[in-house]
């Protein structure tokens, strides 16, 4: 029995990282990236839920007039240790400091993913929540593991899809892509309900 035909609908991902370029791509369907220009600050009292559900429709949003008839997906990812945010280090300094607060203990990432269709407005979001659970470590192992793999624009400081896995000693998640950037199980249903399937 042949498949029914799926429309092609034209998808947009809102976001200039590499990283989830390489996860959309692992979905096989045809997209174009552009990066948008929003303000990534939190509001005063936001929790880190509401941010990266914010965040994730914000950037969805900023692209809209540039792509009037488009599904555009939008993502964020905010990651907290004992109720801070952590940020992307940006140096090898920064990233050391950052694993050696987190080890030992558990940092939680939440990473929403939003689907807006410009056509209509609708806007349709999901999150999830990963808990990671770091090895107590030593400074020597977090210095040689900074070398190797230099997370520099990583939020936690790490890469779970390079040696960064080497850090943990467990993860709690439903979808081991949405640590690095990118929860496609999420986006595979959101995508669905836009009439777009991926198989």
């Amino acid at each position: 029995m042949p498949h029914a035909k799926i429309e092609f609908r034209p998808i947009v991902l809102a976001s200039g990282s590499p990283h989830r370029r390489e996860l959309l791509a692992k979905l096989g369907l045809p997209f174009q990236s552009a990066s948008p220009e929003i303000d990534e600050r939190s509001h005063p009292g936001e929790r880190p839920e509401s941010l990266a559900l914010r965040l994730g429709k914000d950037k969805a949003v900023a692209l809209a007039p540039r792509f009037p008839a488009h599904l555009i997906i939008g993502s964020d990812q905010v990651a907290l240790l004992d109720g801070r945010q952590l940020h992307k280090p940006g140096d090898a300094a920064n990233t050391c400091s950052q694993l050696r607060a987190a080890a030992g203990k558990s940092v939680d990432f939440y990473t929403s993913i939003c689907v807006l269709d410009t056509s209509s407005g609708e806007c349709r979001a999901d999150l999830d929540r990963t808990r990671v659970h770091f090895r107590t470590l030593s400074d020597q192992q977090i210095r040689h593991y900074v070398e190797r793999d230099q997370p520099f624009d990583c939020a936690g400081g790490f890469k779970s899809e390079g040696l960064g896995i080497a850090l943990f000693e467990k993860l709690e998640t439903e979808d081991p892509n949405a640590l690095v950037g990118l929860p496609l199980i999420r986006l595979v249903r959101l995508l669905d309900t836009f009439g777009v399937s991926v198989i």
